[in-house]
């Protein structure tokens, strides 16, 4: 076909469908190429291109940007590119003009049926087998009004999930085309929100290579990306160009109607492309010294702080700007509702890989306004020892609280000297995060995620068993604060079961009535297994997907997750914004903010300390017992909680009430379903000035009158 060529402009980067003119303005950075060819190709399939047009650095270049506008083009085109530059690894420039290389900003991908990484990886032209990007019109979607939710952080439940793992297995009901996509979370938003949800935080949902994995395994999680502004084509249903972008679309329009927000894991810290070893596929042969953290001494190699063989160089001006870009891209065009950044604090280093005090692409997420009203939680550390809770940037990024994680773990489990800082993770971790001004809900907390055990494998195991990874069991964390209740995995023994059950409950209870945003790992309500796989990274397969079956068999335990999911949820004393005063003698400094003040308890939410004895706590360091009053005094909630992570029963004594008051058994662990938990209304009253608390429980006591 004949093309009516103009020289473009550097703006916006992508491929952009421009109205007047009719045309596609394309756009690519390239600061080192000595020739770039822009590919179209007809079909998804195609084997080789269409037209090949050459760009003209004299016409089609402006500073780094290498830039053409061709009238006539649609929605719909398919294209990629061709760079040609210097080979000198040493120098850190790996251009391969033999290699068919991904726009970046590509928002449709096709040519997955085809990939091939091996050939990405190999010598000589992959063009058969590579990835290509689509020409969309992000304006024709219809949203139906759709706006953001804004849903506080105070208001907020997560729910970690794994959009194919959600509905891959046969048992979810869902038709066999719709499994494991976003058409098949949508049939089960009903399910999320009889269990109270109110945000779902999706592992990585943009482009990744499954291939990027020993074989004969698949990369399941995600954490491989690609095209950052592209949804994963495997998550859709539809088999059109446009299918996955829409189907997403479909997806959180209809979440949002159903008042749950879409919370992105977003992967800016390593991409598929690996070590010096691996494919070419976009960043590399675009720019590689640009796009990757390169050693100092041999720019060969590659910088590894994110322990998937590169690291993305987030703080270079050009990949920041396409960092933002993204993020923009989904909020705007996407209507997401927030992200969490995996591994974040690989971007606050430099773009020689130094801690940076205040890294520029951090402060523009934070200060970006599109992005204001979106949520941004940072997995606040990286695989290099950079840890960074309590320190990370600015005042509106959330943290993933590691801490929160270990310490609760650790109690449950009847670990000795833990007592008083599981004090200061109920109250929001004040000894983590002294801001005075910093909202307890920015703190993330959470027991399990897709990273290690799931919550039952938490109660049923003491070592990880990662046989079926092919790592000969090596991968995954080892120290993981877990207790298999004296059988290791699978087991007949009733008493062990009610044990284990017990604990999950203990665990559910302690964390939704401590101070900060609960987030719960898909399944651990109906205590999914991964049979001690802490580490299923590559496991497709039953192993990894919910079974649905569970909602059944294990419904004494989904009843008392909804229960105090929906309970804690209409509590005011749970969407405090304020870390809670204390009162009372005995506290533990570590639960304490820097600046103590002194408060008036009856006009301020409070906390105070007890142990089987009214105000006196046990602090020491081989105490297994924590008890504690919540009062929100304008709303006249009181609460009196009580955890025992002790092998025996004691005896507790219960604060005296006013006259006409009395307590009212809201949560036992140790009594079976139903009595385990009941709203208020259905509460039975508690006779008597003790309470007798069997070993490994949890009790919550809610004041009321008689």
């Amino acid at each position: 076909m004949n093309l009516n060529i103009l020289p473009g402009n550097s703006f916006p980067i992508g491929a952009t469908l421009l109205k007047d003119p009719k045309g596609v303005n394309f756009s690519i950075y390239s600061k080192n190429a000595t020739a770039i060819e822009l590919l179209l190709f007809d079909e998804p399939d195609a084997a080789q291109p269409e037209q090949v047009i050459l760009l003209d650095p004299k016409q089609h270049k402006t500073h780094h940007y290498w830039h053409i506008f061709i009238y006539g083009l649609k929605a719909g085109q398919i294209y990629a590119y061709r760079v040609y530059g210097p080979l000198e690894p040493e120098k850190g420039h790996r251009f391969d003009g033999t290699k068919v290389l991904l726009d970046p900003y590509a928002r449709v991908v096709v040519g997955q049926e085809k990939y091939s990484r091996e050939a990405a990886t190999g010598y000589g032209d992959n063009c058969a087998y590579a990835l290509k990007g689509v020409v969309v019109d992000p304006t024709t979607y219809d949203w139906e009004d759709d706006i953001p939710l804004n849903i506080p952080y105070a208001h907020t439940v997560i729910y970690e999930m794994h959009v194919g793992g959600f509905t891959r297995n046969p048992n979810s009901g869902v038709s066999p085309e719709k499994r494991g996509t976003f058409a098949g979370l949508i049939e089960k938003i009903p399910y999320l929100k009889e269990l109270g949800i109110t945000a779902v935080e999706l592992l990585p949902v943009q482009q990744f290579d499954e291939q990027d994995v020993r074989e004969p395994l698949i990369n399941y999680w995600g954490y491989s990306p690609i095209a950052f502004f592209t949804p994963h084509h495997n998550y859709s249903s539809r088999k059109d160009i446009f299918g996955p972008m829409d189907e997403f679309r479909d997806m959180v329009k209809a979440l949002h109607k159903a008042g749950i927000e879409v919370i992105l894991d977003v992967v800016f810290n390593h991409t598929a492309e690996g070590n010096e070893n691996g494919p070419t596929v976009s960043f590399r042969g675009l720019e590689n010294s640009t796009y990757y953290i390169l050693e100092t001494d041999d720019s060969t190699y590659y910088s590894n702080y994110s322990g998937c063989g590169n690291t993305f160089n987030t703080n270079n001006p050009f990949v920041h700007r396409l960092i933002v870009d993204c993020l923009c891209y989904w909020v705007r065009e996407m209507h997401v509702d927030g992200f969490r950044f995996d591994l974040a604090s690989v971007m606050s280093r430099s773009m020689t890989g130094d801690p940076l005090e205040d890294p520029p692409v951090l402060w523009a997420i934070e200060s970006d306004p599109v992005l204001a009203g979106a949520k941004i939680i940072a997995e606040a550390w990286d695989a290099a020892g950079l840890y960074q809770v309590g320190s990370f940037i600015g005042d509106r990024f959330a943290e993933w609280n590691g801490h929160y994680r270990d310490d609760v773990r650790q109690f449950v489990k009847s670990d000795p000297k833990i007592v008083d800082k599981l004090a200061a993770r109920i109250m929001g971790s004040p000894d983590i995060y002294p801001q005075p001004d910093r909202e307890p809900n920015h703190s993330i907390n959470f027991i399990t995620c897709h990273d290690g055990f799931t919550m039952n494998d938490l109660v049923s195991y003491n070592e990880k068993h990662n046989e079926a990874n092919c790592e000969d069991n090596r991968d995954g964390a080892n120290d993981n604060y877990s207790w298999n209740c004296g059988v290791e995995g699978l087991t007949n023994k009733q008493e062990i079961e009610r044990l284990r059950l017990r604990q999950i409950k203990n665990l559910f209870a302690i964390l939704f009535f401590s101070q900060g945003t609960p987030m719960i790992l898909m399944g651990d309500e109906v205590r999914r297994t991964q049979l001690g796989n802490n580490n299923g990274y590559c496991q497709n397969n039953e192993l990894s997907w919910f079974d649905w079956e569970q909602i059944d068999k294990q419904r004494d335990l989904l009843r008392f997750v909804k229960g105090i999911i929906h309970f804690t949820q209409e509590l005011e004393m749970m969407r405090v914004d304020k870390v809670l005063a204390t009162v009372g003698s005995g506290s533990p400094e570590s639960s304490l903010p820097r600046e103590k003040k002194e408060v008036d308890s009856n006009k301020v939410p409070n906390i105070s300390w007890h142990g089987v004895r009214l105000g006196k706590p046990d602090w020491h360091l081989d105490s297994r017992t924590l008890a504690f009053s919540l009062k929100h005094p304008k709303s006249g909630e009181y609460f009196h909680i009580i955890l025992n992570a002790y092998w025996k029963p004691l005896m507790f004594e219960l604060p005296r009430l006013k006259k006409g008051e009395s307590w009212y058994l809201i949560i036992n662990t140790a009594f079976p379903s139903p009595k385990d938990f009941n709203d208020l209304d259905t509460a039975t009253k508690v006779i008597g000035v003790r309470y007798r608390v069997e070993p490994r429980s949890a009790i919550v006591l809610m004041a009321k009158l008689n």
